[in-house]
């Protein structure tokens, strides 16, 4: 459906189970990857047919919450491959279950800082070097959560409505560049840690990490050329 020929696309959160069907799904089109995760032996492990080829890079960052390790992460990515086209944050993490006097201020601070500060600093370091070459395509996750506040859910509901508000306000002072941002809000996902806290529920119902990626590819293609700051439900039947 899409053709990314010699468009350079880095997949944060590489490893997870989105982030390996995206890498999947960009590969199909073409397109040339630096797929970004915690470490070496691990993206070794999940790609192991694309280690050592020129139009794939495997990139090692210890920490995707830290300034200074995503600006290596990008920078090698630049010396490598020259450029990236196209930026898609799936880092993220999930706790919820207790009520907002209960929640730990530990679950605060990592839910804000997986889910929002590390789409602020990957987008803050690549953004200039689309800025320069006057355009790109950046497509952020969020949930549903993110617009549907929940009980049990106040610190997840809070980080994932950041990575929004990031969408939108990103779109808004980028869209005369040439940039385009936009996000995702999945329902449930269909992997295999949501079928285990739920073994009761209807998986046909879910979204399944192929068909979110095939909506992920749209908003980094050129057919979504106008499409700014949108935040997209996925939600299957869910």
């Amino acid at each position: 459906m899409f053709n990314f020929a010699n468009k350079v696309v880095m997949v944060t959160g590489a490893i997870g189970n989105l982030g390996v069907v995206l890498a999947q799904a960009f590969q199909s089109t073409e397109a040339k990857l630096a797929l970004v995760d915690r470490g070496e032996d691990r993206l070794r492990q999940a790609f192991p047919d694309l280690e050592g080829l020129p139009d794939y890079l495997l990139v090692n960052c210890a920490d995707l919450m830290d300034e200074d390790a995503v600006e290596a992460a990008v920078a090698e990515t630049m010396q490598h491959l020259g450029r990236i086209d196209v930026l898609v944050n799936t880092v993220g993490g999930y706790r919820a279950g207790k009520m907002l006097h209960e929640t730990p201020i530990e679950t605060w601070d990592f839910l804000l800082n997986l889910n929002a500060r590390s789409v602020f600093i990957a987008c803050q370091k690549v953004i200039p070097r689309m800025l320069n070459r006057g355009s790109g395509k950046i497509v952020n996750v969020a949930a549903r959560p993110g617009i549907e506040g929940q009980a049990g859910m106040a610190a997840y509901s809070a980080s994932k409505s950041a990575v929004i508000r990031l969408t939108e306000s990103m779109a808004a002072e980028l869209k005369d560049h040439g940039v385009n941002v936009n996000c995702v809000i999945p329902g449930t996902i269909d992997t295999p840690q949501n079928r285990g806290t739920m073994p009761d529920a209807d998986y046909s119902t879910w979204v399944t990490p192929e068909s979110l990626a095939d909506v992920i590819l749209f908003l980094s293609s050129e057919a979504a050329r106008d499409v700014h700051g949108a935040a997209l439900p996925v939600y299957g039947r869910s």
